[in-house]
């Protein structure tokens, strides 16, 4: 682990990283903020696995069970991707909008014309652009 609650990229967040075109640290980041790494983890709002999708959005990418992302992380991870990178192409390469739409939903960044004023996503984006840049900056 590295400073700032940080770490590496591991191996498969590399290899979902290049394969959805997406920089590892931010998914690293993201991993880190949403699930603390948990495979298991549910959030009270019902998001599952270690990138916290929601199972309509999850089912969306073509996902039958949305159950399935807990405790399989290669599916977790690539569900998550695949739904950053639909935010990606939505929101360009912004990275606090795509990160906020990836909390709040891209509706309330349209809305909100930026990030949403929510206090839950407005340390969320904080949060993960911190560990996204310490880890950038420690892999330099």
């Amino acid at each position: 682990r590295r400073r700032g609650g940080a770490s590496a990229p591991d191996a498969l967040v590399v290899a979902i990283g290049r394969q959805y075109r997406i920089d590892p640290h931010l998914l690293a980041a993201m991993v880190a903020t949403e699930s603390a790494g948990d495979p298991r983890a549910v959030s009270p709002k019902g998001a599952l696995g270690v990138m916290q999708v929601m199972p309509a959005t999850a089912r969306s990418l073509g996902v039958r069970d949305p159950r399935a992302l807990l405790g399989n992380r290669p599916l977790a991870l690539a569900t998550g991707a695949a739904y950053l990178k639909q935010l990606q192409r939505r929101f360009g390469n912004n990275v606090p909008l795509v990160v906020a739409a990836y909390n709040a939903g891209p509706g309330a960044v349209q809305k909100y014309r930026g990030v949403p004023r929510y206090r839950e996503t407005q340390g969320y984006v904080r949060d993960v652009l911190g560990r996204y840049a310490t880890a950038r900056g420690a892999a330099q």
